[in-house]
Order: structure tokens, then sequence, then C-alpha cells
């Protein structure tokens, strides 16, 4: 690892965890968040909870899993190259997609909508409640008891009327001060990642072409590119190709854009960046054509008409999965029930959002279906 920039997150100087704990002989703290991410159930289940496709659709289709690990790695390198924290970004990209429902945004839309009485279901403010309190691995306290670093930038964004109720990771909200900038980078890898990997999948699954894709300025250039110096080259590798340079496109350009912003600003300390406005951006050229490759995506491959039938398919399995567990709690597990007792429609919510896409199918069956009662 580079020597750390004086503006880096520094797990020697961390805000501390929720409760408190003898430091790690062998890992630094954000060292030590990472493991326990890994090692957690809901980091597990992402490999049954998928982004665009369902995830009984194809076996080569990426999961919240896959993109959770390619942002990570995506996130560690550009970490290295403005030299702040790699284990903190990792830790972030490890556990931004923890509270994701089952079938993507079609389920935590549809269960947003159930819980809409009841204070709304929404993944980012799911992640953060997987790894305050649902996650119950530790013998002393709720959650994973992270550091404040990692559970600050798990939380992308928040409405006022939800950060108040967020105690210390909330407060950044209200006040309008900025997070760490391995907070700011890892949700531009974020970003970076599911774009480019959704074109990757919506090319092999047949849902967009790549004679659509080359309206789109950044991905006409980079394919011209792959072109000219492979003029032979198979459809598969020309694909791959393109994308590949797409992404790096996309993260110099996000490199040598922020580098530009840190030197205007001259932080000399995370306190700094802090009261500084978001300095990881993109140039305003490649931020415009990461734009128009959003909306390229939105209009489609996510509104598709074949993703729109899954999407209609797997809300409506949310959302039978909720009123029928609302209005029977008996039919929830047994640890579920429990706390139903106090707040049944956060117990329904938390337990439909813990869900895989194949385990929410199996029990809207065992549900709904004679057949498959047992």
């Amino acid at each position: 690892m580079n020597p750390l920039a004086p503006y880096a997150a520094n797990p020697n100087q961390t805000q501390g965890r929720q409760f408190s704990e003898p430091p790690s002989e062998t890992r630094n703290a954000f060292q030590r968040d990472r493991d326990r991410i890994i090692h957690s159930t809901a980091f597990r289940r992402l490999e049954y909870k998928t982004q665009v496709f369902v995830n009984h659709e194809g076996d080569l289709f990426r999961t919240r899993l896959t993109h959770s690990l390619e942002v990570a790695q995506m996130a560690r390198g550009i970490a290295r190259t403005l030299n702040l924290h790699e284990d903190l970004t990792e830790a972030i990209a490890l556990a931004h997609d923890l509270g994701h429902t089952p079938f993507g945004h079609a389920g935590q839309d549809a269960l947003n909508e159930c819980m809409r009485d009841f204070g709304g279901f929404e993944h980012n403010l799911q992640s953060l409640r997987v790894v305050e309190k649902l996650e119950q691995r530790y013998a002393e306290f709720d959650g994973l008891n992270l550091t404040f670093e990692v559970r600050e930038g798990i939380l992308k964004h928040c409405a006022i009327k939800n950060a108040k109720l967020l105690g210390d990771v909330g407060k950044r909200f209200l006040d309008k001060t900025s997070p760490s900038l391995e907070a700011q980078l890892t949700n531009f890898a974020d970003e970076i990642a599911y774009n480019n990997h959704d074109i990757d999948d919506g090319l092999r699954s047949g849902l967009i072409t790549i004679e659509q894709l080359s309206k789109v300025t950044i991905f006409a250039d980079n394919l011209a590119i792959v072109k000219t110096k492979y003029p032979k080259l198979e459809q598969k590798r020309v694909i791959h190709e393109t994308v590949r340079r797409m992404i790096n496109t996309l993260v110099v350009d996000l490199c040598t854009n922020s580098e530009a912003n840190i030197a205007q600003h001259q932080p000399a300390s995370i306190n700094d960046i802090r009261q500084l406005p978001h300095l990881i951006s993109f140039s305003s050229v490649v931020a415009e054509q990461n734009l128009k490759l959003k909306q390229f995506l939105r209009k489609n491959l996510y509104h598709h008409y074949k993703v729109n039938r899954m999407s209609a398919k797997a809300a409506c399995i949310v959302r039978e999965l909720f009123n029928a567990f609302y209005e029977n709690t008996g039919l929830l597990p047994n640890e579920f029930q429990v706390y139903a007792e106090t707040d049944k429609a956060r117990a329904v919510a938390d337990y439909i959002a813990g869900m895989t896409d194949r385990f929410a199918i199996r029990e809207h069956r065992k549900l709904f279906t004679v057949e498959e009662y047992l």
C-alpha cells in the first residue's frame, strides 16, 4: 500500500464502533470490518440475489455477490492511485448491497410500496440495518459492530426524516457535510461496475445489440479503437475488449479529475474533506458520456419488455408474500414472529429483504401452491 495521504481515513484515528471492543492484534480496524462482512450471512446470500436478471434465468449473469467483488476490486485500485485507504474502500464496497431485496430493483420497488404506510423501504438504509441489527453472530451485540467510517460509506444517500433517526451516520445529511473520499470513490466504482457489466450481460442475453450501443458515444469510441486494432476479432472478444476500455476510460478520468479537485482545495485532513464539496468526480465531458450510457441502459435494457415481464412477476411475488405474512404472522419463522409482536410490518420487510431470488420463489410456492405445501 502506498503512503496514505494526510486527508485519507486512518484506522488508527477512527471515530470508533457503537460498542467498545479491544483492537485486533493482527488487523487494522478496517480490515477487521471487511472480514466481518465477508463472513456474514447477508454477504453469502448475495450469491443468489440478482441485479437485472432473475437468478434462475441463467448461470452466467452477474449476481449481487459478483457485482460486489467487482466494485471492491475497482475501488481498491482507485484508492491506491489516490493514496487513500484501500481496506476501507473494500469494506464499504463489499457491504454496500447487503440490504438488497430479491429480484433487484423490482423487488425493492414492490417492497417499498408495501411499506408505504410503515416508513417505506430503501435498500441503502436496509444495508445499514443489516450491519447494525439484523446480523446476529456476536455474544455482546447485535449486528457486526463496524467502524463509523464503514457505516458512513454504506449510507450513500438518506432523506432528512430518516437521517434524524440514525445518530452519528445520519448527521452529515443534516449538517450538509461530505463523507470520506473513500466513501465517495466507492460510490463511483459501484456505478462504473454496474453500468458496464450490465452492458456485458445485456449483450449476452440478446436484449441489447452492438448496433444499438454504437449510438452511445463512450461505447462507439472504444468499439472503433478495438475494431481498428483487431479487425478480425471474434464478437465475444470484441465486446470484452470494448467494455474493459470503457471501464478504463471512466476510471482514469475519475482519478485524474479527482486529483485535480484535491489539488485545487488542498485538504490537510479528513476533517477538511468533510467540510468541502465532494472532490471525487468525473470531468464534465466524461460525466455527460456516462449519463448518456445510463439513459441508454434505462430505456433499452432495464425497460425491455422481457425484463419488464420478469420484474412484474417478481413484484407480484414480493407483494403477495408481504400481504400473506402481514395478515398472518404465524406464517413467519419463529424469530420473526417474536419481532412482529412489536413491529409487524418491519419484521415482514426484514424477512422478505433477506431472501434470495430462489428462496422467495420457493416460499411463494409453499404459501400459494397446494402441491408445494411442504
